[in-house]
């Protein structure tokens, strides 16, 4: 399984002291893997929220609770606004205060615990990590991903090594989503068609309908009306026409039955008209909210695209003319990008096109490998920071933007950590819009909380 773009959490290493005593040469090699701050195998006490790795917080809010769950707990404990604030910003505030383990960590934990308490109940049963990563198999090939993620990583017997191994085989399947976008698309396509159709088709069947309907509603008023002719007749027939009045009032109440049930029959094959048609607009609307969201996706993604292409193309002219061409990429001539987070291959490639069009490129994986330490000592000086938002921890965006602002530096979020998404953000900065970047506007994020 290939690592995370960030830390996991490790298991406390103990070594041997050289200044201590023999009976106490023991310690602990961080303090942040002592004992107080994670839980031993052998408690018999679930772990809290708050007494989690920090590193797990944000699969487990993101993985287990909705962002409507999370619109109506957040703004109790922040400064956020419940309607404008975006889903971003949510789940990062809720990730803070799942860290914080304060009164919002409480709440967090026992919504979670509201939730998936008959998966707490089913996971109780587990005796040691083995019968629990059973248990966690079969839930994920169930597919009922929440409820077992939550159970696992608070259980007594839950180690290290069992929650890095569930946070790994999460992490794989969030993967796994986006590869189904474009059948998605395909059959919404197709659903929306279906739905046009089923829709012109009910449309015509209700004015038939109705059509009936009217025509049910003028014959009974025309035999209603020759029913009270012949009853009006007949009082004033001579006793020797009773037996032909009978039979013909007999005949008119038959046909008044039979055109009662054809009205009934009708009026029922109506309402269940409306029925479907109601449902049909619901499925409608339903799927144009869902085209819209892949149409506005998809834009995004065809501007990256031509974004990338423009600058290939302009790679290539240089190649080929003997001169090198950079058009695209001209916004970064001259100028120092920190690169903070993404991935090795697509940052190798970014840093050739920078420094082709005459730009520093400096590059700070959020501390995988390189020290925590040293991204605050790489943002100062910067013209523009970026970072993917898909591909970088919470402590270091967090990092990132308290020193950016208290510097004055620009820094842009991109949507991936794909070389597409750095060329269209720099075609978007054109140059006198980086000569503003020493001035630049008041962040939204508190210097604070982020």
């Amino acid at each position: 399984m290939h690592m995370p773009p960030f830390r996991l959490a490790q298991t406390p290493r103990l070594e041997l002291s050289s200044d201590a005593p023999d009976g106490n040469r023991l310690r602990a090699e961080d303090s942040c893997c002592s004992p107080a701050k994670a839980l031993l195998p052998n408690t018999r006490r679930r772990a809290r929220l708050a007494e989690l790795d920090s590193h797990l917080h944000c699969s487990i809010i993101g993985t287990c609770l909705s962002t409507l769950e999370l619109r109506k707990l957040v703004p109790r404990f922040t400064a956020l606004d419940r309607q404008h604030a975006s889903d971003l910003e949510i789940h990062h505030a809720a990730v803070e205060l799942a860290i914080d383990g304060g009164a919002g960590a409480k709440a967090l934990h026992k919504l979670l615990d509201e939730h998936y308490a008959a998966a707490l109940r089913r996971f109780d049963k587990a005796a040691d990590d083995e019968a629990l990563l059973n248990l966690w198999d079969e839930a994920r090939k169930s597919g009922d991903i929440p409820p077992a993620y939550w159970a696992l990583m608070t259980h007594p017997y839950a180690t290290v090594q069992v929650r890095q191994k569930a946070f790994g085989e999460l992490h794989m399947l969030s993967h796994l989503v986006g590869a189904a976008n474009r059948a998605d698309i395909r059959r919404l396509v197709a659903l929306e068609a279906e739905n046009a159709a089923l829709k012109e088709k009910i449309e015509q069947q209700q004015s038939r309908l109705q059509e009936l309907g009217t025509q049910h509603y003028v014959s009974i008023n025309t035999l209603n009306e020759q029913i009270v002719q012949l009853t009006a007749l007949a009082t004033r027939q001579r006793p020797t026409d009773a037996a032909d009045f009978a039979a013909d009032l007999q005949r008119l109440r038959e046909k008044l039955v039979e055109a009662d049930r054809r009205v009934a029959l009708h009026t029922s094959r109506r309402e269940a008209a409306e029925q479907r048609l109601l449902q049909e607009q619901g499925a409608s609307e339903a799927l144009r909210k869902s085209r819209d969201q892949a149409l506005a996706h998809l834009t995004l993604v065809q501007n990256e695209c031509d974004a990338l292409e423009r600058a290939t193309v302009d790679a290539a002219h240089g190649v080929h003319g003997g001169a090198a061409r950079h058009a695209s990429l001209d916004s970064v001539r001259g100028k120092r990008i920190v690169y903070v987070g993404g991935r090795l291959g697509s940052n190798a490639a970014l840093k050739r096109l920078v420094e082709a069009a005459g730009g520093d490129f400096v590059v700070h994986d959020g501390g995988v490998e390189d020290r925590k330490g040293l991204l605050a000592a790489a943002l100062p000086g910067a013209d523009i920071v970026v970072f993917p938002v898909d591909c970088i921890d919470h402590d270091s965006m967090h990092t990132l933007k308290r020193i950016c602002e208290r510097h004055q530096i620009g820094y842009h979020p991109l949507r991936t950590a794909s070389v597409a998404s750095f060329v269209e953000l720099m075609t978007r900065l054109h140059p006198e819009h980086l000569a503003q970047l020493g001035n630049p506007p008041p962040s939204v994020f508190c210097l604070r909380h982020g």
